[in-house]
């Protein structure tokens, strides 16, 4: 505590900073190139329903590795993690009621007609 008061009376105030080493950040470039390499090349794979799943599944992986390096997200504690979740339980929010909205563009609603219905009802009520 004394320290902090003795650098806040000379007018500057020291902070920690975790310092990532280059090597890291080199290894999360070529891990990213990779990935990259890996999304296109199973663009052109025909998997069916699953190259959308393989494909989210891989950018999810890459944009983790963004976020948790090159934004410090790792090194980081506190708000920024509550930041961090929120965006991702927002995001969940979004994806869920896109996929209500698109599986449910298919059914088909079959009305029934009124007259065989509410004709008796109106009948009933008027004579």
């Amino acid at each position: 505590m004394s320290s902090h008061s003795e650098s806040a009376a000379h007018g500057h105030l020291m902070f920690h900073e975790h310092v990532v080493p280059v090597s890291t950040y080199l290894a999360v470039f070529i891990t990213l190139l990779i990935a990259t390499g890996l999304t296109t090349w199973i663009a052109f794979q025909d998997l069916g329903q699953w190259n959308l799943v393989v494909a989210l599944a891989i950018a999810v992986c890459k944009a983790s590795l963004v976020v948790l390096f090159f934004m410090h997200v790792k090194y980081n504690k506190g708000l920024s993690r509550i930041v961090l979740i929120a965006a991702v339980f927002w995001l969940g929010i979004m994806i869920t009621f896109t996929l209500a909205d698109e599986l449910t563009r298919h059914w088909q609603i079959n009305p029934q007609p009124w007259v065989g219905t509410i004709v008796p009802v109106v009948r009933h009520l008027l004579f």
